[in-house]
């Protein structure tokens, strides 16, 4: 049960934390406030503790989705920057794009970093203090550009703006990517950029895992219920599960300010993405590739699950406190796999020219010489060839036969002669 292994495991107020300065002020939260208390993930995954070191200051998280609403309330100072790749939206990315999923971008943020109100009550995110950047993408019908077009160009923008971590709460329902993404992905890797990505649900039609789930490097994030059990219609599975966080019974800020409740990997994403905020505002020289190595080493474990990596729920279920807190080795590679050499095997090695094969010159000796051109003789005249393969053969042939017939003429005769001897005459 995730509430009950939080509340085994609560450790004391006072932590040792590496990396952390001085203790923050306390954060005004209303653990009474309904909204609030409905919550359960900030003490269930041990976010309300982590709060004591930081709250995400100086670290933005970009929010590839269909737009960050203008809410003053949870965003009036959150979002600094963005933009629109999906032809349809306002060039600040702010405008929901798409009449289904519209809001969808508004939930995914205000879970990762909605400021929630000044006096503790209403939704607040993971990371209150982290900075947002809003790049609307369309889904289907809601774009003027093909989707594989809009992620790189929106991975490129996030990067270039200034981002330390980009939450993408989609699925392909593919394991397959467009080529344009190798070089998008590995160009937020390459500048230390940590990818926090959206499992996928069944319950919207995503029986496995999907890209950009499936690139080598990105964290993905399966979801849990409010009991820490892998949720059978809010999640999916696959081994490329890295982590797993709360993904029934969330809240999320629509763009018109409304709270609503909803469900899928799509909020355990971001709630993930927080965590990684507050880990690099907690350690800010922290290389993204610890960040995502210091999120699955500290995870809590999960009874029954498979060890090391289960592909329900990963390494386990994360951990915020644990997360910033404990002695974790640097790393010298991501664990979650290496995109470019992924490239290096997969893709590359089939267009790379191959070397030309050595061939060995072979020694041929030299044709007889043709024979002499014999002097041309009259064709009236029998050659020593047509004497040897025509004349000769046919009176070889013709003289035989001649001295048969005339044998066999000559005894007809004798015959016939024989019996007009023997006739009686009259």
């Amino acid at each position: 049960m995730l509430r009950n292994v939080t509340a085994i495991a609560v450790v004391a107020a006072s932590v040792l934390l590496l990396g952390a300065t001085a203790t923050p002020p306390p954060i005004p939260d209303d653990p009474t406030d309904p909204v609030r208390a409905s919550e359960y993930w900030l003490d269930g995954a041990k976010i309300r503790e982590a709060w004591k070191t930081t709250r995400g200051a100086g670290v933005t998280i970009a929010v590839i989705d269909t737009g960050i609403g203008k809410v003053p309330q949870t965003f009036g100072d959150a979002v600094v920057g963005g933009t629109d790749v999906s032809g349809t939206g306002t060039p600040d990315g702010r405008t929901p794009v798409g009449a289904v999923d519209g809001n969808h971008g508004s939930w995914v943020a205000s879970l990762a970093a909605g400021r929630g109100a000044p006096d503790g009550k209403g939704m607040i995110g993971v990371a209150p203090e982290a900075n947002l950047l809003s790049i609307s993408v369309g889904f289907g019908a809601a774009a003027a550009v093909p989707f594989t077009e809009q992620v790189a160009k929106a991975m490129r923008w996030a990067v270039d703006n200034g981002a330390d971590v980009i939450n993408l709460s989609f699925t392909t329902n593919t394991l397959d990517w467009d080529e344009s993404w190798d070089d998008a992905f590995l160009y937020a890797f390459e500048h230390d950029v940590v990818v926090v990505v959206a499992a996928g649900n069944r319950g919207s039609g995503t029986d496995i895992i999907g890209a950009p789930a499936t690139i080598p490097g990105v964290l993905t994030v399966g979801g849990v219920d409010q009991t820490g059990t892998a949720s059978i219609e809010a999640s999916t599975q696959g081994i490329t599960i890295g982590i797993s966080a709360p993904s029934e019974g969330l809240l999320g800020v629509s763009a018109n300010g409304e709270v609503v409740s909803w469900r899928g990997t799509s909020g355990a994403a971001p709630i993930v993405a927080g965590v990684a905020a507050l880990i690099r505002s907690a350690h800010p020289d922290i290389k993204a590739i610890d960040v995502i190595n210091r999120i699955i080493k500290t995870a809590m474990p999960v009874a029954d699950a498979v060890k090391p990596r289960d592909p329900l729920y990963g390494f386990g279920l994360v951990d915020a406190a644990a997360a910033i807190s404990a002695d974790i080795a640097a790393v010298d590679k991501n664990p979650m796999g290496d995109l470019a050499e992924w490239i290096h095997f997969f893709r590359r090695a089939k267009t790379e020219p191959q070397p030309e094969p050595t061939v060995t010159p072979v020694a041929v000796e030299p044709l007889p010489d043709a024979d002499a051109p014999t002097e041309a003789g009259s064709p009236l005249l029998p050659s020593a060839d047509s004497l040897r393969y025509g004349t000769l053969p046919l009176i070889a042939l013709t003289v035989p036969g001649i001295l048969i017939a005339l044998g066999v003429t000559a005894a007809a005769r004798r015959i016939r002669s024989a019996r007009v001897s023997r006739t009686p005459h009259s």
